[in-house]
């Protein structure tokens, strides 16, 4: 069985949304300047990266990334490979050949190409789910949904389809790197920092083959 790492590496050098912070890590202790011990500090926004989305995200007063039931991060996934669509919408995924009873639907789009070249500069026309799609998910009792860019929504209309799918409780993975994975059947290990009552936090992704 093969496992794929499929978190991005968190570096001052990557994407982030426009207007959260950016990454930086600062070493504030060096061995070679005297110090015990090499010691850093990471100064970053908790949607970096790879990163799960909490309730509290998107609505108010709910809960936060740490009430998220392991149970859903961790499970049998299927991944879904489309390449040629600007947008996955109700009609796509009707026709995308997602297996019944599926609880788990990671999408591997044309988005995976940035992460595969190395891009460092954000995108703004990132493949996304609409809000049609969001309520096909819920409609079809997905738990999780990963998507392999920053935001499971389009840029400037992300509010409808967090909102669908989050007051659903559809946890939301974003910022997967699926570029050397195929599509089919895995096992998902999804294990955000647990960060009380925060909006989101930043995760640790793997798919092993099964």
């Amino acid at each position: 069985m093969r496992t794929y790492d499929i978190s991005l590496g968190i570096s001052p050098e990557m994407p982030v949304w426009p207007g959260d912070p950016p990454v930086m890590i600062e070493r504030v202790r060096e061995i070679a300047k005297g110090a015990n011990a090499n010691v850093s500090r990471l100064d970053c926004g908790v949607h970096v990266g790879t990163h799960v989305d909490a309730p509290v995200h998107f609505i108010d007063g709910s809960s936060g990334v740490e009430a998220i039931p392991l149970r859903v991060l961790i499970g049998r996934a299927y991944v879904v490979h489309l390449p040629h669509v600007s947008v996955i919408d109700e009609n796509t995924l009707e026709g995308s050949g997602i297996p019944p009873r599926t609880r788990r639907v990671l999408f591997k789009t044309s988005n995976s190409n940035y992460w595969a070249d190395g891009e460092r500069k954000f995108k703004k026309d990132f493949v996304a789910i609409d809000a049609s799609g969001a309520s096909w998910l819920v409609r079809k009792k997905v738990k999780l949904v990963g998507v392999d860019y920053l935001s499971v929504a389009p840029f400037k209309a992300s509010r409808e389809t967090h909102h669908i799918l989050l007051e659903n409780g559809v946890v939301i993975v974003e910022g997967l790197d699926l570029s050397e994975v195929n599509q089919g059947r895995y096992k998902l290990y999804c294990l955000p920092l647990k960060i009380i009552g925060s909006d989101g936090a930043p995760a640790r992704a793997i798919l092993v083959g099964v």
